[in-house]
């Protein structure tokens, strides 16, 4: 597995934006289809098929980082954070995911297309 790193800029409040990484409803808005939440356990749900990260780190407008459960690197995980730019006042949104090295342009894609459904929950 190999990480890779994605930056977006997005026109919005930190909040708003923390709001739809970090809890099921927010998440279930542009993330998957549907998501549940059972203390650090997210139930993920797309088409039908279901797929469990823990939430194992959290830093309140800042950052959230997932692991999936049934991956088998441990190390792996993925990660939404917030930056704001000192100068510019930019937000940006900095995803660090993991995928096999034949499929980190299928994962950017996937990414891509995610966000652009974010970005069209928050009307931007």
């Amino acid at each position: 597995m190999k990480q890779f790193e994605l930056e977006y800029v997005l026109q919005a409040s930190q909040k708003v934006i923390f709001d739809r990484l970090s809890n099921a409803s927010g998440l279930s808005e542009w993330f998957a289809d549907d998501v549940n939440q059972k203390g650090k356990v997210y139930t993920f749900i797309w088409d039908g098929s279901e797929q469990q990260a823990e939430l194992i780190t959290k830093k309140d407008n800042r950052l959230i980082r997932f692991h999936w459960l049934d991956s088998e690197d441990e190390d792996s995980y993925f990660e939404f954070k917030i930056e704001i730019d000192a100068l510019t006042n930019d937000l940006s949104l900095i995803i660090t995911d993991f995928a096999d090295e034949d499929e980190i342009d299928e994962s950017i894609e996937l990414w891509d297309t995610q966000i652009a459904e974010l970005k069209h929950v928050l009307g931007i």
